[in-house]
């Protein structure tokens, strides 16, 4: 019974996503120039990725409470889950790329991936830079997990590094508020305010005082 509580409210967090996309791009319009539909999938992926990594953070930060709730199958679906969540993520800049190309830019995976910028000549290289570096942030803690076996500090420490998402979730949110049309349209802008306060949350009153903890019995050692 607490597994179908469990995908029920899964499934209900993922339909925001076409109850919102589909107000600001409607259906008949996806298809129409190949532009228009690497746009809609971009904007896609990016609101599902959204959804996920705010639960993937969520039971990564309880994990073992809802494994004694809802058994061990939970700690296979966060893994799974996981691994959705660095697909859509990339797929998003993907299709970004697929974008630009339509649009006449050519393809230009640079621009795109790694041109990142501290002072940058727009407002909107600032929004761009934001998603670079949260891209390549959640792809230091994907290859961590991958790599864990390949050397004794990374089979310790790589669920450390898990803290890392926070930082991911934070920019990603940033740069959705910033840049994203779908972030300020209902019922997905409800959403994203709520999940970004409950990431903030678990920053502030959860790992804030276990690093801090953690580094005052490092210090005593």
């Amino acid at each position: 019974m607490r597994k179908y509580i469990f995908f029920t409210i899964w499934i209900i967090l993922l339909v925001l996503v076409p109850l919102t996309i589909f107000q600001t791009t409607p259906l008949a319009a996806v298809t129409k120039y190949p532009v228009t539909l690497m746009n809609f999938l971009q904007r896609f992926a990016g609101l599902i990725a959204y959804i996920l990594l705010f639960e993937q953070i969520v039971m990564g930060a309880f994990l073992p409470r809802l494994i004694d709730k809802f058994g061990e199958w939970i700690f296979n679906f966060h893994i799974l889950q996981g691994k959705l969540v660095y697909l859509l993520v990339l797929a998003h800049p993907v299709f970004f790329m697929f974008f630009n190309h339509f649009a006449g830019a050519g393809w230009n995976p640079y621009a795109v991936f790694i041109n990142a910028c501290l002072l940058c000549d727009t407002q909107i290289g600032y929004y761009y830079t934001l998603g670079m570096i949260s891209f390549w942030l959640l792809t230091v803690t994907v290859f961590a997990v991958v790599f864990q076996n390949t050397s004794p500090w990374l089979r310790k420490n790589w669920k450390k590094m898990h803290v890392v998402n926070y930082i991911v979730f934070l920019l990603v949110g940033l740069h959705g508020f910033l840049l994203g049309i779908d972030f300020k349209v209902q019922p997905f802008y409800t959403f994203a305010v709520l999940a970004y306060v409950v990431i903030l949350g678990i920053v502030v009153f959860i790992e804030i005082p276990r690093l801090y903890k953690a580094c005052i019995k490092w210090l005593n050692s």
